[in-house]
């Protein structure tokens, strides 16, 4: 799962180049202001007025010396991207035990069943990614978080003690909702306690683990395989349970998320955990100016959503919650909507999930026999896309996201319509054509690659660019449902369509890509570098702007752009 922000609660505006400072894009300062110079803090770090007459802050360096210098938040954030890895571990593990001959000796299950028992826990992580958000903002996002394990530990007993299909299906519905939930609540707790300057190198961590997850997961069943009796299935099944006591017991130690405590009305707790993860002493916090700014930012941001949605967004009720969520289906917030969703939608059915789920049956379906070498095909798979995840990070903001979206959609198609055309000429005489069969091979990686470095880190960072501020939050939630919904159904079908015919299987993947090319051709916007009041003109919308002005009146209200002004007259 690629970085991105979620959940319910927007983030403060970030520079759009990259893991730059958190940056305003409205001037802040009269005609006659100092600008053009940067300010260095007592406590460290900087606040620089540009000559435009916006402001940044940093805390630090950006990239690598910029993680190393804020050490206790990458271990927090850390910590908290172990609910990405659950989350790729369950969708690495299952293609192992589905193969694994005590599990189909003791359920000889249909390929219907199979694609039931794969998609039951997407449906579950359907609901919990949709109630995550509502909880975390009601209970906070550490409880929320603790919540969602014991619910996750618990749907893992299930399959891991499971005396019958029917406890298989019951423990990964609720350890789907667990995931669900995680899948939510982790990058958003990990992007709310991050500084400005390293916010887009914490959040990777997210999609890192999530890929990490995978790897692990499914090599851990591939070791297991040949134990004798339930214990090769058993065992990788009740692993996944030790990192989710694991990070249920450390988010009692965890800080709190400032901006929680500030949508809470608790100022001055928020105050003390900025300054935790910051590492600045407590009695410093009242004269940090960086600190001051970054309290007053958030405070920006909560009366933003509240003013905006009309209602206490701390104390969501069903009134406020259906208006929220209609808001994103109005004109003006339409095609953004529609952007969110329907990269959800081609990230899915460019067949990713079909391949980590089912990918010893689809390596078997083109010709390869035998567990070993069947598995460490698929095996490779998990690998490919970790590889591949790497450069995105490094060139995402550098060559964009659509040119990255044409590029990887028009290689995806290629590669899924070379494999369909070898299993409609070999799969009859696939002995006989090793060649052939490797060039499959070849080109399911090339598929894997190409996914990698596209649509899967960039259909999280997609729909938190293209929404303003007042609902950026419910349509990142909305995406991630549209992405669960799609899951869903790839996890349900794919199974059934590869025992009619896998070169079809193939070809639906191959047509799905190709749109996808259509789509990011003519449909999708440029995001990478381009500021909200751009973002309407991208759209032919005046929402960004009036978010933009209410915010502006905001900032003045509450003093965020006095406070500015005071540290840019001091010499």
């Amino acid at each position: 799962m690629a970085a991105r922000d979620a959940g319910y609660v927007a983030l403060e505006h970030q520079d759009d180049h990259g893991d730059g400072d958190a940056s305003t894009s409205q001037p802040l300062l009269p005609i006659g202001g100092r600008r053009g110079y940067t300010r260095p803090s007592a406590q460290g770090g900087s606040l620089t007025i540009h000559a435009d007459s916006s402001y940044s802050y940093s805390y630090g360096p950006s990239g690598l010396a910029g993680l190393k210098h804020n050490y206790y938040t990458l271990l927090c954030a850390f910590f908290a991207s172990i609910g990405g890895l659950e989350f790729g571990y369950d969708q690495g593990v299952i293609a192992n035990v589905l193969v694994m001959e005590d599990f189909i000796r003791r359920w000889p299950i249909t390929p219907l069943q199979k694609g039931i028992m794969t998609a039951v826990l997407e449906l579950g992580a359907l609901v919990g990614a949709l109630s995550a958000g509502v909880l975390a903002d009601r209970y906070s996002r550490r409880h929320s978080i603790i919540a969602a394990c014991f619910v996750f530990i618990l749907g893992s007993a299930f399959q891991a003690g499971a005396r019958n299909l029917v406890h298989l299906f019951i423990g990964r519905a609720i350890g789907g909702i667990g995931v669900g939930a995680l899948s939510m609540l982790s990058p958003l707790y990990m992007a709310e306690i991050s500084p400005p300057e390293v916010r887009g190198s914490l959040l990777a961590l997210e999609q890192l683990s999530i890929v990490l997850g995978v790897v692990f997961g499914f090599w851990t069943g591939f070791a297991t395989r040949s134990m004798a009796g339930s214990a090769s299935w058993r065992i990788p099944l009740g692993i996944q349970i030790v990192p989710g006591i694991v990070l249920a017991a450390g988010c009692f130690f965890l800080p709190s998320s400032p901006r929680w405590l500030v949508l809470q009305g608790r100022d001055e707790d928020a105050l003390k955990s900025l300054a935790r993860l910051r590492m600045r002493a407590e009695e410093e916090a009242q004269t940090d100016s960086l600190l001051q700014i970054e309290l007053l930012e958030m405070k920006v941001e909560s009366a933003l959503i509240i003013r905006t949605m009309g209602s206490d967004s701390s104390k969501p009720g069903l009134v406020s919650e259906f208006k929220a969520w209609k808001q994103l289906f109005n004109k003006e917030y339409r095609p953004r909507t529609w952007i969110g969703i329907m990269i959800m939608v081609f990230q899915q059915w460019s067949g990713i999930n079909a391949l980590l789920y089912y990918g010893p049956t689809l390596v078997e379906s083109i010709g390869f026999k035998g567990d070993s070498v069947t598995l460490a095909v698929s095996g490779g798979i998990g690998i490919v896309q970790f590889l591949a995840v790497l450069p995105a990070i490094i060139v995402i903001d550098r060559i964009g996201r659509r040119p990255l979206l044409r590029y990887g959609s028009a290689v995806m198609t290629i590669s899924h319509l070379s494999i369909a055309l070898l299993v409609m000429m070999f799969e009859d005489s696939w002995s006989s054509h090793r060649g052939a069969a490797w060039a499959a091979v070849a080109g399911i990686y090339t598929f894997t690659a190409s996914y990698g470095i596209s649509f899967g880190p960039i259909g999280w960072v997609l729909p938190s660019e293209v929404f303003p501020l007042s609902v950026r939050s419910k349509g990142v939630a909305l995406s991630t449902a549209s992405n669960w919904t799609n899951n869903f159904i790839i996890g349900l079908l794919t199974p059934v369509i590869v025992s009619k015919s896998p070169s079809a299987t193939f070809m639906i993947f191959a047509i799905a890509c190709f749109l996808a090319y259509l789509w990011s051709t003519y449909m999708v916007p440029e995001t990478a570098n381009v500021s909200l009041e751009e973002m309407d003109e991208v759209f032919n919308s005046s929402a960004g702007k009036e978010d933009i002005t209410l915010k502006a009146q905001i900032e003045e209200d509450l003093g965020l752009r006095s406070l500015i002004r005071e540290l840019a007259e001091e010499q």
